[in-house]
């Protein structure tokens, strides 16, 4: 069974927890952004890096978590939408915390931990544009 299917914190309460993690470690300009249904479908972000201001978008995959909550059968009460919003957004809470805590033993910067959500010039992240074949990491093939 996947981690933290049976939060009880709501979305809004991981998110705020989530802005404050980022804010605590030098986030600017953070954004929550809403889809059509009112639910938090990412956190944008801004941070200064060695190469100036760069823009960040951290996503929840809610439709993912649902499927592997049904998936791996989780009990009927943990197989909704809002159970899934509320998984998606406390995993990443932890991942952002653990991400913080590689930050703080200076192991990494906050912009090394970030790269895949980096904003690319055409509203995608570095890892969309990457999994869109768009980018190649591949030198000289």
């Amino acid at each position: 069974m996947i981690k933290d299917y049976t939060t009880t914190k709501k979305a809004i309460v991981s998110v705020a927890e989530i802005t404050g993690e980022l804010h605590g470690h030098g986030a600017r300009k953070i954004l929550q952004e809403f889809n059509d249904n009112g639910s938090i479908r990412s956190i944008s972000f801004s941070i200064n890096t060695p190469n100036g201001e760069q823009h960040f978008r951290l996503p929840a995959n809610v439709d993912g978590v649902l499927h592997r909550l049904e998936k791996d059968n989780a009990p009927k009460q943990y197989r909704t939408k809002d159970q899934a919003e509320k998984t998606a957004w406390r995993i990443l809470y932890d991942w952002v915390r653990a991400q913080m805590a590689i930050l703080e033993a200076e192991m990494v910067s906050m912009d090394e931990v970030f790269l895949p959500y980096l904003i690319t010039g055409n509203d995608q992240t570095l890892f969309e544009r990457y999994k869109q074949s768009q980018l190649s990491l591949t030198e000289g093939k």
